[in-house]
């Protein structure tokens, strides 16, 4: 081995060391050519793209000015002169202005050495700054979690794990909707027709006992204002007029004014509703470091809302209602305040920012929300901004895109929701007749089988929805989601499955270990085992633009690619019966690398990978 491959394995960061060694090379021939004071910094680098031969591409039309020449024949000068100063590029090609490098082969042998094991092989480590704060989830108390409610979940938890691989120290948040007018409708139904039906005697879990009730509002509540207007009363006004409908309003009211009655049923309602949500977030593998209730933030927004008028950001219109005019930032008028004195949602995300920023000192809030708030989002920033608070200006509002079922959207005060827990129970019935009818469970014990379908269940849900950029609409197709074949979580899962056999049968029948395995220099790769290789080693750039774009997106279609290449070295090339023992050891390591990386992929999207399938 020469003594730049000895220097170059040596390196903790040997991408890094490999891209430094060739951009001091053209930093060279630039200046031996064209007489530039070039510094090796300064030499712009990318990964050559998959459709074309090369490792690394150098833009050449910065330099054709200074020389005076084609892009092709500076592209040729440059690449002629690289190569003959750099024992580490073995070849050059070039499309117009592109020149691509192509590097020695032992490079890759020196990367799957020093790598093979490396666990937080493209993470970067944990900074102590202030950290970033991502609020998602934020359910409602009158209703369980439903489909919309799952994108919202798999998207804020992915991002932030992305976040933390790319070093960065974040704080998951859950700001749950426990008041307002619509808790108060499911609050009014059960009063009036659940003649004490609980989760106890009815046997129905918390959240969807409740949620049952917000639909009989709705229902009574249109039943109401079609006998209104069948007297005479246009519809507008009927809609006003309904009593459940001012039951409803008032019983806001007195809740706002601590009645003792109202409290007692809305924290007796919402303890059933708690325990249902904590069942569904254990099951779809969410979490938090900390949980907000709008109970308890509400009166800080109105503090807000004083200091706003106090200081004539706000206005308060002749009904006692408060308002700010922004129609000279582009937006419109928006309410603060009711005229009863009652707040809205933007009243108490005042005050939830503010608590947040005072909390974990952090200037950074995310908020995972769909794009129907946009607006609300960009007069919450303006808002704080106006009240002087600095920070404001890095409020983010990551908005994503509705999700849609084959028959239409749903509607929560309809009944036309496709609930958490329900979806999950379908996912799971799914998982196990596929799994069954690809005999995938032989020698399973019943345990075993139910962990697996989970597994696989969950998988395919959460693959199937992360794997969408979060700005689209996306349509869901349970049954297309849990295919084993195409761009599915159980593909890659079955991928994964399939490499963890591989490791065991080498560790039993050839005796190979791993971590105590050397590769050798000398060994020839295939274009196969180059192409698994060079994706891998494009996965620290993959979670950086996905944390810079905060889109899970790029993660999981970059897990399929490598599933993909994977499986197609696997055709091509024997492993456990490869004659050669030094290679056959080297294809163990590279399934091995694989599958960490695998691993490490699907854990940023929340998924788990089975060992055996």
């Amino acid at each position: 081995m020469s003594f730049l491959f000895f220097c170059i394995f040596a390196e903790n960061n040997f991408l890094k060391m490999i891209q430094q060694l060739l951009q001091q090379s053209i930093a060279e021939a630039l200046n031996a050519l064209y007489g530039m004071d070039m510094v090796a910094k300064d030499v712009a680098l990318q990964p050559t793209k998959k459709e074309f031969e090369g490792d690394y591409t150098l833009v050449v039309f910065p330099y054709v000015k200074l020389a005076k020449k084609r892009p092709e024949e500076v592209a040729q000068e440059i690449g002629e002169k690289v190569q003959s100063l750099s024992e580490l590029v073995t070849g050059f090609n070039i499309i117009k202005g592109f020149l691509n490098f192509s590097v020695s082969k032992n490079y890759w042998n020196g990367f799957l050495d020093k790598n093979k094991c490396n666990s937080s092989f493209g993470y970067k480590e944990t900074c102590t700054e202030n950290p970033i704060v991502i609020e998602y989830s934020s359910p409602n108390t009158n209703k369980p979690l439903h489909l919309g409610h799952i994108r919202n979940n798999l998207l804020g938890w992915s991002v932030a794990e992305i976040l933390k691989a790319n070093g960065r120290n974040v704080k998951k948040v859950n700001l749950v909707n426990d008041r307002g007018v619509h808790i108060c409708k499911s609050m009014v139904a059960w009063k009036r027709f659940s003649n004490g039906e609980t989760p106890e005697n009815s046997g129905m879990k918390g959240d969807h006992l409740v949620g049952k009730y917000y639909v009989v509002f709705d229902k009574e509540y249109k039943k109401e204002i079609a006998d209104l207007v069948a007297q005479g009363m246009d519809e507008e006004t009927a809609k006003k007029e309904a009593p459940i409908m001012k039951e409803a309003q008032e019983m806001l009211v007195k809740w706002e004014a601590k009645d003792a009655e109202v409290r007692a049923l809305w924290e007796k309602m919402n303890s059933w509703v708690y325990e249902g949500f904590d069942k569904t977030y254990k099951r779809l593998g969410i979490d938090f470091d900390k949980i907000y209730y709008e109970s308890q933030t509400y009166l800080l927004g109105k503090n807000l809302v004083q200091e706003g008028l106090d200081k004539g950001v706000f206005y308060k219109r002749e009904d006692g209602s408060v308002w700010i005019d922004l129609t000279s930032e582009g937006l419109d008028e928006k309410l603060l305040l009711r005229k009863d004195g009652t707040s809205v949602y933007m009243t108490q995300d005042l005050g939830t920012a503010c608590l947040r920023h005072e909390d974990f000192s952090s200037n950074h809030l995310v908020y995972v929300v769909g794009n129907e708030q946009i607006y609300h989002f960009q007069v919450l920033k303006k808002v704080m901004e106006k009240l002087g608070f600095e920070w404001a200006k890095d409020l983010y509002h990551l908005s994503y895109g509705m999700v849609e079922l084959p028959n239409g959207k749903m509607k929560s005060r309809e009944g036309t929701v496709v609930d958490a827990d329900d979806l999950m129970e379908d996912m799971y019935q799914e998982a196990k007749a596929q799994t069954e009818s690809h005999g995938k469970h032989q020698d399973f014990s019943q345990e075993e089988a139910d962990k697996l379908y989970n597994t696989l269940a969950l998988g395919a849900l959460k693959y199937f929805m992360l794997k969408v950029d979060p700005t689209k609409t996306m349509l869901f197709n349970p049954k297309e989601s849990i295919d084993f074949n195409g761009n599915t979580g159980p593909f890659i899962q079955y991928t994964y499955a399939r490499i963890c056999s591989i490791i065991r049968k080498a560790k039993e029948e050839k005796g190979v270990d791993v971590a105590n395995t050397r590769i050798s220099m000398e060994i020839e790769l295939t274009e196969k085992e180059i192409d698994v290789l060079k994706t891998i080693s494009s996965y620290s750039d993959v979670i950086r633009e996905a944390g810079r774009t905060y889109s899970p997106s790029l993660i999981a279609n970059f897990a399929y690619s490598l599933a993909k290449q994977f499986n197609a070295f696997y055709q091509d090339c024997s492993i456990l019966r490869e004659e050669n023992e030094d290679i056959m050891k080297q294809r163990v390591c590279l399934a091995y690398f694989t599958g960490e990386i695998i691993k490490s992929a699907m854990h940023l999207l929340g998924i788990d990978v089975p060992q055996r399938m």
